[in-house]
C-alpha cells in the first residue's frame, strides 16, 4: 500500500524542456524530450545522445538563428528614424505614454511629443520599460500646430467605423512607401495619435496630409493607445522599402508652421474682401488647412501663393487718412 501511495500521488518526474531535474543534489541541465525535433535535425549539442552514453556534458537550448542582414535590415536608417516624430494628442492616461515610449525604443525610434496631457506627472510612467529617454526627453506642446511645425508630412490615425474621411485614405500597409518617399526627399513625418476616449477630432486631423486608417473589428473599434503606436511603428520596420511605382519627391514639401501662415494670409484677405460672416470662420479656417494640404504644394509656389496674398491684402486694407488741415 505505501508503495502504491507513493506512485499513485508521487510519480517521478519527468525530464523534459519545463522540468530540471536534481542529480546528485546539484541542478542538472534541462533536457529536450525526444521527439519535439524531426527526426536528423537536433541542434548541435542537443540530442539523446548529446555527451555519450552517461556524459554530463551540458545540454544546450535551442538557439534562435541570427541571419545577416535579417530582420534588423528592414529598418529604417539612424537618420531617417531622427526625422520621424510620434504626437500623442491630449493622452489621459501616463501609463499609455509609457507604452508609447516603450514601442518607441523597440522599433529604434527616439522623438516623442505630447500635446497637452491630462496628467501632469506623465514622465514618471513605470510602463516605459526600456524606455526611459524616450520619456524624459519628449517635448510637451499645448497644441498640435506647435508639436507639428516643423513636420513636412502629418499622418493621422484612426478608424473609419464612425469617421468620415476629409483627407486621402492611406491603409495601415500602405504606411511605409510614402513615409519612406518623404524621408528619401530630406523630409520630416509626424505620426500623430489621438486621446484614448474618442480619437482625433476632425479640428485636429485638418492639419494631417493623410489618415492612416488602422483595421479594426466594428465591433471594438477603439484600440488601446500603447498597442496602436506599436502596429504603426512594427509596419515602419517590416516595410520600410519604397515604392517600385511612386517616384520620389525632389525635395520635402513645405512645413506645417509654413502652410499655416499662408492659411494665416489667405484667411485675413477673405476677411478684407468680407467673403463670409464672422459665423462661417471657423469652418472656412479648417477647410482651408484641408485644402492647403490636399494640393501638395512645394515650397517655391508656396512663396509665389503667399507673396501674391499678401499684396491682395495690403490692397484691400483701407489706407490711413491723412489728418484733416488744423483750423
Amino acid at each position: 500500500m505505501r508503495g502504491y501511495l507513493k506512485s499513485r500521488f508521487h510519480p517521478p518526474k519527468a525530464v523534459g524542456p519545463p522540468q530540471v531535474a536534481r542529480r546528485g543534489g546539484q541542478l542538472a541541465p534541462p533536457q529536450v524530450a525526444e521527439g519535439s525535433w524531426p527526426p536528423g535535425r537536433w541542434p548541435k549539442g542537443v540530442g539523446p545522445t548529446a555527451g555519450g552514453a552517461g556524459g554530463r556534458r551540458e545540454l544546450a537550448p535551442p538557439q534562435v538563428a541570427q541571419v545577416a542582414g535579417g530582420y534588423n535590415g528592414f529598418l529604417l536608417s539612424e537618420s531617417q528614424r531622427d526625422r520621424l516624430t510620434v504626437v500623442l494628442v491630449h493622452p489621459r492616461n501616463p501609463l499609455n505614454i509609457g507604452a508609447a515610449a516603450r514601442a518607441l525604443a523597440n522599433f529604434g525610434f527616439a522623438h516623442l511629443s505630447v500635446v497637452s496631457p491630462f496628467e501632469p506627472h506623465w514622465r514618471e510612467a513605470k510602463s516605459a520599460v526600456g524606455a526611459p529617454d524616450q520619456l524624459q526627453n519628449a517635448i510637451a506642446t499645448e497644441s498640435l500646430a506647435e508639436a507639428i511645425a516643423q513636420s513636412t508630412l502629418v499622418l493621422g490615425t484612426g478608424t473609419l467605423t464612425h469617421r468620415k474621411p476629409e483627407q486621402p485614405v492611406v491603409e495601415l500597409p500602405d504606411l511605409a512607401p510614402r513615409v519612406v518617399a518623404e524621408l528619401a526627399s530630406g523630409g520630416r513625418v509626424a505620426l500623430v495619435f489621438g486621446p484614448e476616449k474618442h480619437g482625433l477630432t476632425c479640428e485636429d486631423l485638418s492639419y494631417c496630409h493623410l489618415l492612416v486608417e488602422i483595421p479594426t473589428d466594428p465591433r471594438q473599434p477603439s484600440m488601446n493607445l500603447g498597442q496602436a503606436v506599436a502596429v504603426c511603428l512594427y509596419e515602419l520596420a517590416v516595410r520600410a522599402t519604397p515604392s517600385q511605382s511612386a517616384p520620389l519627391p525632389e525635395g520635402p514639401g513645405p512645413t506645417s508652421a509654413h502652410l499655416d501662415l499662408l492659411a494665416a494670409v489667405i484667411e485675413q484677405s477673405m476677411h478684407a474682401a468680407g467673403y463670409s460672416p464672422l459665423s462661417m470662420q471657423p469652418a472656412n479656417r479648417h477647410d482651408l488647412r484641408l485644402m492647403l494640404r490636399r494640393l501638395s504644394l512645394n515650397p517655391h509656389d508656396l512663396r509665389r501663393i503667399l507673396g501674391l496674398f499678401r499684396r491682395i491684402l495690403w490692397r484691400l486694407r483701407p489706407k490711413p487718412q491723412p489728418p484733416p488741415d488744423s483750423v
